[in-house]
């Protein structure tokens, strides 16, 4: 299924249709040079000014220090496709919203705020700055503006209801990142004819991500039926033995059925991040055998 349209805080940024340590170096010099030739190459071509070129070369700093406690990596997006995510937990009211002027003054869009408590989100927001707050995963938006129809196809999946926070971290993550999503929600294995009517639909997309608590026995099933690879997202859902989601984690690793790749308990962002980068080469891959057919 897909979420339905929702709107975000304010009203400027539409609707938004649902189903983010410095790195220098030689990696970095590449991706600067490609760039930096791209936008002289536009200069010259009269296909932007002076003024426009200047502004798109300061959007290249290798990173943006934030008083003595932040460096921000403004190129993350552009060097590997998924955008910087400001984890909120254990930074102050003060270290946040430095962060987030920084951003906001580099014209940066869609910067994803995770772990925010609700209380916190209403303080750090702007009405002058479009965002939202989403409760159940405790992500916040700044800067928001509606994505532009998703790459490929990211299916999510979860085992129960329960795990349905950690799923939407992920969701939102896919997004803004810019995949679109597809969300099969509540169909664990305790009845597995669940499953098996949303199968078809899960085998079509690109990479699927699966969400489940307790013992964790979903993405074994589907690793076994899928012919797409499958990310593990162990949830802390689940009773006494399932311990926080170690029970969860360590049936994922230790799942029988082989393709099973497994990420960090309730870590809906390195899940989204995976999914996104697959998602991103199954297009890529798709597109250029397309164009050698042509």
């Amino acid at each position: 299924m897909t979420y339905s349209p929702a709107t975000c805080k304010n009203a400027r940024c539409g609707s938004l249709v649902l189903s983010h340590v410095a790195r220098g170096g030689y990696i970095y010099g590449m991706d600067a040079n490609t760039v930096i030739m791209t936008l002289l190459q536009r200069l010259a071509d009269g296909d932007m000014t002076p003024a426009e070129c200047g502004a798109e070369l300061q959007k290249l700093e290798r990173h943006v220090h934030v008083g003595d406690y932040a460096r921000l990596d403004p190129g993350r997006r552009a060097r590997t496709g998924f955008p910087e995510v400001v984890y909120a937990p254990d930074k102050s009211e003060a270290e946040l919203q430095g962060i987030l002027q920084s951003l906001r003054e580099r014209g940066q869009e869609n910067i994803l705020v995770s772990r925010l408590s609700e209380e916190l989100y209403r303080r750090l927001s702007d009405e002058n700055w479009a965002s939202r707050y989403y409760a159940r995963s405790r992500t916040a938006v700044f800067g928001m503006r509606a994505p532009e129809s998703g790459t490929g196809s990211v299916a999510i999946v979860t085992a129960g209801t329960s795990d349905l926070a950690t799923a939407e971290e992920a969701e939102l993550a896919c997004i803004y990142a810019g995949s679109s999503v597809q969300r099969f929600a509540d169909v664990g294995v305790a009845s597995i004819e669940r499953l098996l009517q949303v199968v078809p639909d899960v085998s079509r997309c690109n990479v699927c991500i699966c969400v489940a608590g307790m013992e964790a026995a979903l993405p074994s099933v589907l690793a076994g039926l899928l012919p797409i690879p499958v990310i593990g997202l162990p949830t802390s859902v689940g009773y006494g033995v399932n311990d926080g989601g170690i029970n969860a984690l360590l049936s994922m690793l230790g799942s029988c059925a082989p393709g099973v790749t497994t990420v960090n308990i309730d870590n809906g962002i390195g899940a989204a991040a995976a999914a996104h980068r697959i998602n991103l080469l199954v297009q890529r891959r798709s597109h250029d055998r397309h164009s050698d057919d042509i």
